[in-house]
């Protein structure tokens, strides 16, 4: 007797049937492919959750700044964000889900990063 591809489950019905509800049938299909994404959407996918992860670190309070070279020293890359959005003074913060950062250079020409948190009027 032939077996469910997915759950192992005896068959009933017809010769050529591979799945016991079309629940097994979905979730078999859909584990199958899960695997086989490309490497580049799982390369993006893997460092917007490690910006994510470092801005939400360095931004307890909901406001910071901080040094370029520390979010970098964590695997932090500005090139990977989700959305921005642009404030009164047409300054772009870019955001890696609700955690967002603006780079700046200081006096000293230090490139340093000033990281918010979204806040709901940002949605206008």
């Amino acid at each position: 007797m032939k077996t469910c591809l997915n759950c192992g489950k005896e068959l009933e019905g017809r010769a050529g049937k591979k799945f016991c509800t079309p629940y097994c049938k979905s979730s078999y299909h859909y584990e199958r492919n899960k695997q086989k994404e490309s490497s580049l959407f799982k390369k993006i996918d893997k460092q917007l959750k490690l910006n994510r992860r470092v801005l939400k670190n360095y931004n307890r309070a909901g406001k910071a700044t901080v040094r370029a070279e520390e979010l970098y020293k964590h695997g932090f890359d500005p090139k990977f964000f989700t959305h921005y959005w642009k404030n009164s003074k047409n300054q772009v913060y870019l955001f890696c889900f609700e955690f967002g950062f603006l780079s700046f250079k200081d006096d000293k020409d230090v490139r340093k990063f000033t990281l918010i948190k979204w806040q709901d009027y940002m949605e206008n």
